[in-house]
C-alpha cells in the first residue's frame, strides 16, 4: 500500500516562506501525477497545485505566483516552496496522487500544519 509522509510545516510570519515535503514509499512514484491540497479549520479540502510525472505544473489561484511545486523521483518526494505566505494560507497541507485538480487516493498521510500569523 502507498504511504504518504509530509513534513515541513510550522508557525510564520506573514511575508515568510516554507518548504514542504511528501515521500511517497510503496508506488511507482515517477509515474504518478503528484498533488498538494489542504484544509483550513472549518473547511472543505482543497486543491493548491498538481505537478506531473513530466514535469508539468498548475497552480490554484490562491497560490500562484507564491508556491512553486517540485519532485525529485530519486528520492520519491515531491516539494511545495511557500512564499510570501498570507494567513489564508493557514491550513493542514497534505499530498496525494493526482489526475488534474482531483487526488486519486481515498486516504490521506496525518498532513503537516502550516499556521501563517499577521
Amino acid at each position: 500500500q502507498v504511504q504518504l509522509v509530509e513534513s515541513g510545516g510550522g508557525l510564520v510570519q506573514a511575508g515568510g516562506s516554507l518548504r514542504l515535503s511528501c515521500v511517497v514509499s510503496g508506488s511507482s512514484f515517477s509515474i504518478n501525477d503528484m498533488g498538494w491540497y489542504r484544509q483550513a479549520s472549518g473547511k472543505q479540502r482543497e486543491w493548491v497545485a498538481t505537478i506531473t510525472s513530466g514535469g508539468v505544473r498548475t497552480y490554484a489561484g490562491s497560490v500562484k505566483g507564491r508556491f512553486t511545486i517540485s519532485r525529485d523521483s530519486t528520492k520519491k518526494t515531491v516539494y511545495l516552496q511557500m512564499n510570501i505566505l498570507k494567513p489564508e494560507d493557514t491550513a493542514v497541507y497534505y499530498c496525494n496522487f493526482a489526475q488534474g485538480s482531483r487526488w486519486t487516493l481515498n486516504y490521506w498521510g496525518q498532513g503537516t500544519q502550516v499556521t501563517v500569523s499577521s
